[in-house]
């Protein structure tokens, strides 16, 4: 039985910081031994909640030897730093998305970890789940025809004022320079990749609509509409300030495939389905999660290739809805 992998964890600034420790801790080939945040308001708690040395320098995290790899969720801007000066020393990666602020930026980390031959991957966590693959079953089967949309919304109310004070959403997410973005560049992620998954890379053009109900630097809800050759329409919705239960739809010129948060049931409709009502199926069981496929990549030495591919094209959409959003129009697409 080979001895657990010691991993450090390298910023608590995002909010799955400690869900990806925890996750380190419960997983039977993998420890935490140590935190760095260079803030020490940050970094001190985390390495207490852990039972684990904290460290001020970055420097003297990656000089250990007694560190295997490393979780990376420090603040977006700062990926690609810390990112690359970890695989410079030889640390295997996993990290929250975005990869990078910039596709640049994103294709030069998958390109240092080839380099320097670590494990690199990142969160894409709901590709692992079972109503994703159920649905890409159905679409490699050819059953809803000639596809012509496909929509995922995900929200929650981290941005909503309580009583007591501002949302439960840190302050530091709406930070323009550290953040990046705001809801689409976060938990629009997941709507992000999702449309890819479904309908491909192949975009023809960008439009985006981002607004803020309480103010903030950066939008905390947005609709992207991705265009693909053939006409089909991708709709990607992600918010700061609502709990709507999450939806996946996808269509096509025989049917629709639909799935829901709140009901955990598949249902789908059309010619495909029999034509007549709704029929509905159990969500099948998820399959091992990112952080369960880094560590499989680092046993047994194999590269993140769906992984990685999926992570650049999802920092590329990301980009070219923040810059159509912020031009306020209708960008062609630079896949």
């Amino acid at each position: 039985m080979p001895e657990p992998l010691r991993i450090a964890v390298l910023g608590f600034w995002h909010v799955h910081a400690a869900d990806y420790a925890r996750e380190a801790q419960e997983h039977p080939d993998t420890r935490v031994v140590a935190v760095w945040d260079d803030d020490a308001a940050l970094g001190r708690p985390g390495a207490e909640q852990f039972g684990v040395p904290y460290l001020a320098s970055l420097d003297e995290v990656l000089a250990r030897d007694d560190v295997d790899a490393v979780t990376v969720t420090t603040e977006t801007s700062r990926h690609h730093e810390v990112m690359t000066r970890a695989i410079a020393a030889g640390k295997h990666v996993f990290t929250e998305k975005v990869l990078a602020p910039t596709v640049e930026e994103a294709e030069s980390i998958v390109a240092a970890a080839d380099a320097h031959d670590v494990r690199l991957v990142v969160s894409l966590p709901r590709l692992a789940h079972g109503y994703t693959h159920a649905i890409a079953d159905v679409l490699a089967a050819g059953s809803l025809g000639r596809l012509t949309h496909a929509r995922v919304r995900l929200s929650h109310e981290g941005a909503v004022p309580r009583d007591d004070g501002p949302g439960w959403l840190p302050e530091r997410f709406f930070d323009p320079a550290t953040a990046v973005g705001g809801a689409l560049t976060d938990l629009g992620c997941h709507p992000v990749y999702l449309v890819q998954r479904f309908l491909g890379f192949d975009v023809e053009s960008v439009a985006a609509t981002y607004r803020s109900v309480f103010g903030h630097p950066v939008e905390d809800h947005a609709v992207v509409t991705a265009t693909y050759p053939g006409g089909a329409i991708g709709v990607i919705e992600a918010g700061f300030v609502n709990r709507a239960p999450f939806v996946i739809e996808v269509g096509g010129t025989e049917g629709t495939i639909r799935y829901t948060g709140d009901r955990r049931v598949i249902v789908a409709t059309g010619a495909a389905f029999g034509g007549r009502g709704a029929h509905y199926s159990m969500v099948p069981l998820d399959r091992p999660g990112p952080f369960a496929q880094w560590v499989e990549h680092i046993r047994a030495g194999t590269r993140a290739d769906d992984n990685l591919a999926r992570a650049v094209e999802l920092t590329r959409l990301v980009v070219a809805a923040n810059e159509a959003a912020a031009e306020g129009r209708t960008l062609p697409y630079r896949g």
